[in-house]
């Protein structure tokens, strides 16, 4: 069993297969940006593969692919396939911003993809292109949440994040649709990281988590699927779930049980801090799977307990897409 200096068992691993995104939202990529990983630093299939059955072997049972946009990558689903291989990968999931899920939901479902997480910060089509740069994506992340449900994925969450004077009036737009659709929504404060983070206004998801309770008769819920930080919300008839993300006004930082994979072989111990572990040279040098296994228990040692976007807004350089989502 992986467990940090404060006790906090570690069985969760994001894993970014791309730092590439097909849109360009205002939170996680600065405008105009282009120094993305060359192809060469991403980890191959073959790579992740033995980082994910070393995570496996040390008792990490809940693994997540991300990006970036990770249907970007080429051949996902054989990547899917090979880890569904691996004893010990209990849950697979996918965050994708669902551009190109109509043409991938039912392969990746195939090969082994259990939930998905879709990133949709709107219903309307303006409000989408100031956020995204892409007014025309709506319409395609509609389609393939309607794919991925015929494709018979269960508990399909939508993540919408909170930005201040942009989206605020879409919360009860979406929940709404949500109802009706039966997904998940799930609330997320927007974290400070990097500049282009930090000129995101705040929104606090408190009072809306308020006003939905009087509206809908909202009870804490426990939800069934899923290792992330999100505290659930449901209606009295238990149909509908709402989570909240909430790294400002009500951090999770004291049960905090994962870990990220950037796509060039970086292990970052927490999205607020800059503790890292690399494992690329490692893996490219020929090491072992023990070698591979204690370098993992090291880096696990250096997770810090909390993050400081509060205290210490200005301390990352680092922006969200860098990290994986």
């Amino acid at each position: 069993m992986l467990q940090d200096r404060f006790g906090r068992r570690i069985d969760y691993l994001r894993i970014s297969v791309t730092d590439r995104c097909d849109l360009r939202c205002a939170y996680c990529i600065p405008e105009g940006f282009r120094g993305f990983e060359v192809p060469e630093a991403w980890l191959s299939f073959e790579e992740i593969t033995r980082v994910v059955r070393a995570f496996a072997n040390l008792g990490t049972s809940h693994f997540r692919l991300t990006g970036g946009e990770p249907l970007l990558r080429k051949n996902l689903s054989e990547l899917v396939t090979q880890l569904r291989t691996i004893d010990g990968v209990k849950d697979l999931s996918l965050s994708t911003n669902g551009t190109r899920l109509a043409q991938h939901a039912e392969s990746l479902r195939q090969a082994g993809v259990d939930r998905l997480n879709v990133s949709l910060d709107s219903l309307r089509g303006e409000c989408i292109a100031e956020i995204t740069g892409n007014g025309r994506s709506l319409a395609k992340v509609l389609e393939g949440l309607q794919k991925a449900k015929q494709a018979g994925y269960s508990k399909i969450k939508l993540n919408m994040v909170l930005l201040k004077d942009i989206n605020e009036q879409d919360v009860m737009p979406m929940l709404e649709y949500c109802i009706e659709n039966q997904f998940t929504l799930r609330l997320i404060e927007t974290m400070p990281m990097g500049d282009t983070g930090r000129k995101m206004g705040y929104v606090s998801a408190q009072p809306i988590i308020q006003s939905l309770q009087a509206k809908y008769g909202l009870v804490a819920g426990q939800e069934s699927v899923g290792v992330g930080p999100a505290r659930y919300w449901q209606t009295p008839d238990g149909k509908f779930s709402l989570g909240l993300i909430t790294p400002i006004s009500q951090h999770f930082c004291e049960t905090c049980n994962r870990v990220r994979l950037a796509v060039d072989g970086t292990l970052y111990m927490c999205l607020g801090q800059e503790e890292r572990f690399e494992l690329r040279p490692m893996l490219r040098a020929g090491c072992s799977d023990e070698e591979l296994e204690q370098a993992i228990r090291e880096a696990i040692e250096l997770k810090p307990e909390r993050h400081e976007f509060t205290e210490k807004p200005e301390k990352l350089i680092r922006f969200m897409s860098m990290t994986g989502g």
